[in-house]
C-alpha cells in the first residue's frame, strides 16, 4: 500500500500496465532523490562557509588590507591594469 501512495504522489500513471507504471515511478523516484541529495550537499557547503571571514573573492579588497595603495574602485583601464599587475606580481610591459 505504501509503494501505491508514493507512486501516486509521484505523478499520474504512466500507462495502462502496472509494470511499467511502477518503472516509471521508481525512475521518477530516482530523480527526486538526486534532487534532494544535491540540495542537501548545496546547503551544507553554505552553512559550513557562512560566516567566513577569509575569502579571496576580492583582489581589490586584499590589496587594500596589505596597505597598498589602490583604491577600491579602479575607475580607467590603467588603474585596472595597476591592479592587475600588482596581483600577479608583474611588470607593466606584460599588459597592453
Amino acid at each position: 500500500m505504501t509503494w501505491r501512495l508514493l507512486a501516486k504522489a509521484l505523478g499520474e500513471k504512466a500507462s495502462d500496465c502496472d509494470r511499467e507504471s511502477d518503472r516509471v515511478a521508481l525512475i521518477r523516484l530516482l530523480i527526486l532523490a538526486s534532487y534532494l541529495i544535491t540540495n542537501c550537499f548545496i546547503i551544507a557547503g553554505v552553512l559550513r562557509h557562512w560566516g567566513s571571514e577569509g575569502t579571496q573573492h576580492a583582489p581589490i579588497r586584499d590589496l587594500k588590507r596589505t596597505g597598498d595603495s589602490c583604491s577600491t574602485h579602479a575607475t580607467t583601464m590603467h588603474e585596472v591594469d595597476e591592479v592587475a599587475i600588482k596581483l600577479v606580481g608583474g611588470h607593466a610591459g606584460q599588459f597592453g
